[in-house]
Order: C-alpha cells, then structure tokens, then sequence
C-alpha cells in the first residue's frame, strides 16, 4: 500500500471521528455552553449541511486548483476548524467551526477518490478506494468510542484538540507523501448537477436516501441523552455503547454490500429499511432497560448504514439510464442527499425532544423510515414499468463505492 494512499485513510479517520463524536457528547456540550438539547442537536445539522453544500459546490468551484494541493489546503481547513472547536469561547463560534470542518469534508470525499485510484495500477483502483473508506469505518468503531470518552473524562474540548492532532498527520503525511503530478479531469459545473437534479427518477433516490438517513438521525442524533436521561446509564458508559454500535455497523456494512449483490439494490433496501424502522419502534419501548436498550442499539448498528452499497449502486443504476452523460454527478449528489438527512433529522429531533420528549424519537424515526421505504417500492415498480440494465458495470461499481 502506497504511504500516500495511508495518509489518505487517516484523513478519512480523523474527518469520520469528528462528524460522529459529537453524537456521544451532546448532553456535555450542552451543559457546559448553557444551552439545550435541540440547540446543541445543531452541531449535527450545520456540520452536516456543510459537507452537503462542500461535496458540489466547492468541488465544482475547486476544479482548477492542483489536486494535493486542494488536499493539503483541506486538510488545514479540517484542523483549523477543530482547533475553533477546541477554543470555542461559546455556542456561536462553535457553530463556525462545525460548518468549516464540515466544508473540508464534503471536498475531501469528493476528491478522495480519486486521488486514492491516482497511486496504484488501474486494476487495483477499486482496493484503493476500499482502504482509503476504511478510515470511515474505524472512525466508527474505534475514533467516536474513543472521542466519546476522551470527552467524557477530560472535557469535550480535549477531544476536538485530540481530533485537530489527527488532522495536523494526515496533513503532513499529505504534504510530503501525495504527489504533485496528480492528473484529474475537471469536476462537474453546478450547471451539471442542476441538470442530473431536473431527472424526477434521480431526485426519487436522492428522497430515499435523505428520508432513510434522516429517519435514523432523528434519535441517533440524540442517543447519548436518551442512553443517560432515560435508561440510566452513567455518561463513562455511553463510550462502551458507541463502541457497541460502532462493531455492529462494520458488520452491518458488509452484510449489506452481499445482500444488495444477491438480491439487487431494490431489493436489499426494502429488507433494511425495513429493519431499521422495526428497530427504531422498538427502541421507543426498550430505552428504559439497560440490557434491552444495548440489544437494541447493537440491532440498530447492523442496518443503520447497511444500506450504503444498495443506494449508492441503485442510483449509479438510474444515472447510467437516465443520465448517461453525468453519472458521476448523480452518483456524488447522493452524498449531499446523504448529509441532508442527516441535518434534516438531527434538527427534527431536536423538535420532537423539545415539544414532546427524547422517547419519542424513536418510533417518529421510524415513520420516517418507512417513508423511505415506500419511495423504494415506488421506485421498484417504476423500474418494472420502464425497463434498464439490471447489473452495474464494474466502472460504474466503483464509482457508487468512490463516491460515499
């Protein structure tokens, strides 16, 4: 493995441990800056809404700057904005420093991957990718439970300083490491993607994936206080459940990628949209038992982002029929979608714990769910009605991977 090709996995560990730590350490933040759970529940949505308007827009109006250094400009933005995090003189500034790490990351992601397949042979572009995602999925398994805890026993600014050390490696492992001879094509024009978002059948997947996301961040957003406010637990153990639910979405993630293999993307989807609905209804019910909620949350784990591979390959799908012309367009919008949600149902929740109560998160997530779940028998049907090719190509395959 190309060294290169390392500090961009770091720099996907560090960017993955930073978006989702905050999660763990609401009911912290929120006491400390004096404000309450809905407002600090914005720290999700801004960061998210950050890295949807970065991944387009600013890599559309980045195309002509040198591919590392772009990176290693991000890389400083990322850092920069955890050293505001960790320095935040109050609720407003840490707002700023959100929105600016989540600016890094939506160009990161954009550029990524395509950095990664720059530094190995053609036939190992898809590994590359594969590595550089890995930094994701240790962020969730090791980095959030880590952060978590790091907040918990030293101060939740200790953790973004802990964070903003990992950006200042990934930045040097990326100025000296990455080389400058980077080819790239030129990124698509916002008048590109305006075009692929007038395609109603591409806009139907985008709905999905916000409403499906959106429904899960509706009470993941607010596990922590629902973990110690509701079921009991101390704020030391909400870090060993992070880990829980972090173990259970690398498991997840795999078996989501076979199952969209054996049954197609349409039908993998309605199988995890499905279960995540039925777990969020459950957990309206077992918040209060210690053993039943961890239960629950190690369910939730295993399909929350179970459905990365079938969204990302059925929208590839749809592009190549509907948009041949700009199917990396289509495929990148689905992460703007993604991060919509995202902020969508982080700032639902919060409306739902201020109006009516952390319990109730759950089951109205799970309405959410199943509204994407709908969209995706509506979207079956659709298919049935209007024929396309039923596999992705092996080109297109790593462009869905490539571009979450």
């Amino acid at each position: 493995m190309p060294i290169a090709l390392l500090a961009l996995t770091i720099s996907a560990f560090a960017i993955g441990t930073t978006e989702f730590v905050i999660v763990g350490l609401l009911p912290t933040i929120a006491a400390d800056l004096g404000v309450n759970l809905p407002s600090a529940g914005l720290l999700v949505s801004l960061y998210a809404l950050g890295v949807a308007v970065g991944a387009p827009v600013l890599t559309a109006l980045s195309g002509k700057v040198p591919r590392k250094t772009l990176l290693v400009s991000l890389m400083v933005l990322f850092t920069l904005g955890n050293l505001l995090a960790w320095k935040a003189p109050g609720y407003a500034s840490l707002v700023v420093a959100r929105i600016l790490t989540g600016l890094a990351h939506g160009v990161f992601f954009s550029i990524g991957s395509t950095i990664a397949t720059s530094l190995v042979p053609k036939e190992k572009a898809a590994s590359a990718i594969a590595i550089m995602f890995t930094g994701l999925t240790v962020a969730l398994v090791t980095g959030v439970p880590l952060g978590t805890f790091i907040g918990q026993h030293f101060g939740w600014r200790e953790t973004f300083l802990a964070v903003s050390a990992l950006g200042v490696i990934a930045f040097l492992g990326s100025l000296l490491f990455v080389p400058s001879t980077i080819k790239h094509s030129k990124p698509a024009s916002l008048l590109q993607q305006v075009k692929v978002l007038g395609e109603p059948r591409l806009l139907l997947v985008y709905a999905i994936t916000a409403l499906g996301y959106g429904g899960s961040f509706t009470a993941f957003t607010y596990l922590a206080p629902i973990l110690q406010d509701i079921t009991g637990f101390s704020a030391n153990t909400v870090g060993l459940v992070m880990l829980v639910y972090g173990v259970s979405v690398a498991v997840g993630n795999i078996w989501g990628g076979k199952l969209a293999d054996r049954r197609g993307p349409i039908g993998a989807l309605k199988i995890i949209f499905l279960g995540l609905a039925a777990v969020l209804f459950v957990l309206s019910f077992t918040a209060p038992y210690k053993w039943l909620v961890l239960a629950t949350v190690l369910a939730w784990g295993a399909v929350a982002f179970g459905n990365v591979a079938g969204l990302q390959v059925y929208v590839v799908q749809q592009a190549e029929h509907f948009t041949p012309r700009a199917v990396d367009v289509a495929s990148g919008l689905n992460i703007a979608a993604f991060n919509v949600g995202i902020a969508g149902g982080a700032w639902g929740g919060g409306l739902i714990v201020d109006h009516f109560g952390l319990v109730h998160t759950g089951w109205v997530g799970g309405l959410v769910v199943l509204g994407a779940l709908g969209l995706t028998v509506l979207s079956g049907r659709l298919d049935r009605l209007n024929p396309r090719p039923a596999s992705v190509s092996g080109e297109a395959g790593v462009r869905a991977v490539a571009h979450f």
